[in-house]
């Protein structure tokens, strides 16, 4: 089997630097291009690629994706800033190619990914669940979009078991102190020096607490999860939100 041949959009990027750094030095893979964000996205055909990674800002996802899908590329997405309206348009786009894949991506780390599939498996036995994420200060969107996955997840699982609203008391908040409401799950962002991915899925029911935990101390810690979407979206088509979907976590 030959090499898939990579390119890394957003390579000058702390994500990017390391993605362009693990596909050089993994088996299977050879990249062929690494663009930053003063080069012009038509510079990937070029390269002939296998499969993309984006891996910019929210304001550019949304184009490089369209471009991307337009021109048959399959697609791994680590940018955030996917809502719901934003990602019918791509099923719409990835309709008139059906050969095609991409992948959206709120968290490539293992950890991050069992512990939001924990979170939707503890879900419906608890009465209330909030969410606390952490990262660095240079992180440009707020709530996370791992958080806004998770709760979404948890909000869904809650539905699926027909379970009401949580219950919840507050009737003044002037500071927003209550956090971003996500499908009915308060989220909380904290923005700190020094730390750099981080998230608490609490849950609570009376007499009891679980709460899930997940750190991610190093940009390295995403990259088996980046390769093992790179490795794996030649077999698929459509579109994929989420690692574990490419993971065997029935």
């Amino acid at each position: 089997m030959s090499d898939i041949r990579v390119g890394v959009i957003g390579a000058q990027g702390r994500m990017g630097s390391h993605a362009v750094e693990a596909i050089e030095a993994a088996d299977g893979f050879v990249l062929t291009a690494a663009l930053g964000s003063s080069d012009p996205i038509e510079q990937i055909l070029d390269a002939k690629v296998d499969v993309a990674v984006e891996l910019t800002v929210p304001g550019a996802t949304e184009a490089n994706v369209a471009f991307l899908v337009d021109h048959g590329i399959d697609t791994v997405v680590g940018t955030t800033g996917w809502t719901a309206e934003r990602l019918d348009g791509l099923r719409t786009r990835l309709a008139d190619q059906p050969q095609t894949a991409v992948l959206i991506a709120p968290n490539f780390s293992i950890g991050a990914v069992l512990a939001m599939r924990f979170a939707e498996l503890a879900a419906p036995y608890f009465d209330s669940a909030e969410i606390l994420e952490i990262h660095h200060t240079r992180k440009l969107d707020a709530p996370s979009g791992t958080a806004v996955h998770t709760a979404q997840r948890i909000a869904r699982a809650r539905a699926d078991a027909g379970l009401p609203d949580m219950p919840d008391a507050t009737d003044s908040d002037p500071h927003g102190a209550r956090g971003a409401a996500i499908d009915g799950v308060h989220v909380h962002a904290v923005r700190q020096q020094g730390m750099n991915a981080h998230e608490e899925i609490m849950f609570g029911s009376d007499g009891e607490a679980l709460t899930l935990r997940t750190d991610t101390f190093s940009t390295s810690a995403f990259m088996p999860g980046i390769l093992t979407a790179v490795r794996t979206i030649g077999e698929r088509s459509g579109l994929d939100v989420g690692l574990e979907s490419y993971l065997d976590l029935a």
